[in-house]
């Protein structure tokens, strides 16, 4: 990460005043955190990185709501068109939550709707987020959900890095530190790989390059969706099954920590 603090800031104002006009097109990558240090030694000098305060590496929480009987999960692995997750998403460096409720329609575009959260609800729907996901998920034409149970599934946590590719116009978001957890018995940390997300236009954006240059290519991953994969191995892991064996069960490199998160 020595390079990435030699790069310029960049305030969050200025990239969403910059990189947020793009018709975004989104590329995952997953890679040993080994390598990613050649990749990041390639960067452009005139790269910069997102800044706030001085923090260059934000913590995020995301807790992911499901039925007991994976209804979301299980629209996500088959997969459905029409499919949706609700989840909180914190950042904890400033203490601010948000209720998202992502949903996809017939046309595979994906919407994010958010509502402010208190940070101490988190972990839970509430009325008011309960009212406000079904809003949604109706007038995105998603029926059907309104007599379910939504209860807390899955929690992830991780570090993230954001860049700005001045010459592309396309960011770039780099997390590590990745930790997956149903409840403090089941859980499952991951320090030696990071996951790279780009996002450019309809062409390839530098770090995209890059990355193919260094033999990295796009894989299929979902937070929500290869974390429950992992963590309950009587789901139907279906497209995250090469990412899963591929980078995740490999205990002799992966071992899972034993060791419990902090609660609210």
């Amino acid at each position: 990460m020595t390079r990435l603090a030699a790069l310029e800031p960049i305030s969050l104002e200025e990239l969403t005043d910059r990189a947020s006009l793009l018709t975004r097109v989104d590329r995952k990558y997953v890679l040993p955190l080994a390598d990613l240090g050649a990749v990041l030694a390639d960067l452009a000098d005139d790269t910069r990185v997102l800044s706030i305060g001085g923090v260059r590496a934000f913590d995020y929480e995301s807790i992911y709501f499901d039925t007991p009987e994976r209804t979301s999960y299980l629209m996500a692995a088959h997969p459905r068109r029409h499919r949706f997750k609700i989840r909180t998403r914190s950042y904890l460096d400033s203490a601010a939550t948000y209720l998202e409720v992502k949903t996809r329609g017939g046309r595979s575009v994906t919407v994010k709707d958010r509502l402010p959260y208190d940070p101490a609800d988190g972990h839970r729907l509430t009325a008011e987020g309960r009212r406000y996901a079904d809003q949604i998920l109706d007038e995105s034409g998603i029926t059907g959900t309104a007599g379910l149970t939504f209860t807390r599934a899955l929690t992830t946590r991780y570090l993230r890095t954001t860049l700005y590719l001045p010459a592309s116009k396309s960011r770039a978001t780099i997390d590590t530190d990745l930790s997956w957890a149903i409840d403090d018995q089941h859980r499952l940390d991951l320090p030696a790989l990071t996951v790279v997300e780009t996002k450019s236009g309809s062409r390839a954006g530098a770090v995209d390059r890059l990355l193919w240059a260094h033999g990295h290519r796009p894989a299929v991953i979902s937070k929500f969706g290869t974390g429950m994969a992992a963590l309950c191995p009587e789901l139907p892991a279906n497209k995250w099954a090469p990412v899963l064996s591929r980078y995740v069960h490999q205990p002799e490199t992966h071992q899972p920590a034993r060791t419990a998160w902090s609660t609210r």
